[in-house]
């Protein structure tokens, strides 16, 4: 089954790599570094079905050549830069569909997209497609695929590609940030090899998006390599495998745990809704009284009151005893 695999590596001097080592190494062959003297020979390294040097085809046209001398090419990247911690290469490692089951089949996928990279920015690609490790999983053909960081120019390498340049540069010359770039190729790979894989008569799809966005569920696979696979195929199992199982039990027993707290959540939520609900019937039940007793107030007669003040005299009888009465007492009475 094709699976989907695109890193993106860079090669720089501040890890201790070198470009010319790299490319003799993904190559099978032997470089030796003009400014350091070293020689790098891996002649006898096995694994290497092919290795090829691709040109933008601006540079084919304008009869550019020299570049397609391995030894001369990742020279000149060297030589072309002056920091400690320079960035001297570009490495991108994809894997190749096992259903390509030819290296013609396999050659032809490679060799596009290695144009497409050197089309796109203008530097050189030297591409090595690599078998399976002898003792690991025979599914696993793959490439490496070396870019320069600078475009390629009649007498030697020139201005960074635009890949290289920082988000601050790309924006003023129009181009999307670097993140963005990095998502279109990993989009045009996956393109690519399904469009190789239907032109075969496959079935089989890749897709360079993640498992969240695929809206699949399963977790993601981790990647054994080799010596793993090797430990696999003699019946030992490696404790790496026991420990990925406790670590897929623990994102399970994570997910269950998710999804109980989700239904908790829910169920509070709808009780605060119905409570939300029974609050909205209260407030309007008591807006409906007040507008019924502001009506019924508004419909009843005015109360007429008299104008000014009444006087009560209150007489008090007199007494049985010589003396006339008193005074009269007077008492006003104000509405």
């Amino acid at each position: 089954m094709a699976i989907y695999h695109l890193s993106v590596k860079p090669i720089s001097r501040s890890d201790g790599r070198s470009a010319t080592a790299a490319a003799a190494y993904r190559s099978a062959g032997r470089i030796e570094d003009a400014t350091t003297g070293q020689v790098f020979d891996y002649t006898r390294k096995r694994g290497v079905e092919h290795a090829e040097i691709v040109l933008p085809t601006e540079a084919a046209q304008r009869d550019i050549n020299w570049p397609r001398d391995r030894t001369a090419l990742w020279n000149a990247a060297e030589q072309a830069e002056r920091r400690r911690d320079a960035r001297v290469a570009r490495e991108y490692e994809v894997a190749l569909p096992c259903e390509l089951s030819t290296p013609a089949q396999r050659l032809a996928l490679t060799r596009e997209f290695s144009l497409r990279l050197a089309n796109r920015h203008g530097g050189a690609v030297d591409f090595a497609i690599h078998r399976p490790h002898r003792e690991g999983d025979q599914r696993n053909w793959h490439a490496h695929i070396l870019t320069t960081t600078r475009r390629v120019e009649p007498t030697g390498l020139g201005a960074k590609t635009d890949i290289e340049l920082k988000d601050r540069d790309r924006s003023a010359r129009g181009l999307t940030p670097a993140r963005v770039e990095l998502t279109a190729i990993r989009a045009e790979w996956a393109q690519l090899a399904n469009a190789h894989l239907q032109a075969l008569g496959h079935s089989e799809r890749v897709d360079h998006r993640s498992l969240e966005a695929q809206g699949l569920e399963r977790e993601p696979t981790s990647h054994k390599g080799p010596a793993l696979t090797a430990l696999e195929r003699r019946g030992v199992e490696p404790e790496v495998n026991a420990r990925q199982r406790w670590e897929e039990a623990d994102r399970a027993n994570d997910r269950l745990a998710q999804a109980a707290e989700a239904g908790r959540l829910e169920r509070e939520a709808d009780y605060l809704q119905r409570s939300i609900l029974a609050l909205d019937g209260d407030i309007q039940a008591a807006r409906n009284q007040r507008d019924r007793v502001t009506t019924a107030a508004a419909a009843e007669p005015p109360i007429h009151r008299p104008q000014g003040e009444e006087r009560l005299v209150i007489l008090e009888p007199s007494r049985d005893r010589a003396d006339p009465p008193e005074a009269t007492e007077e008492h006003d009475l104000a509405y």
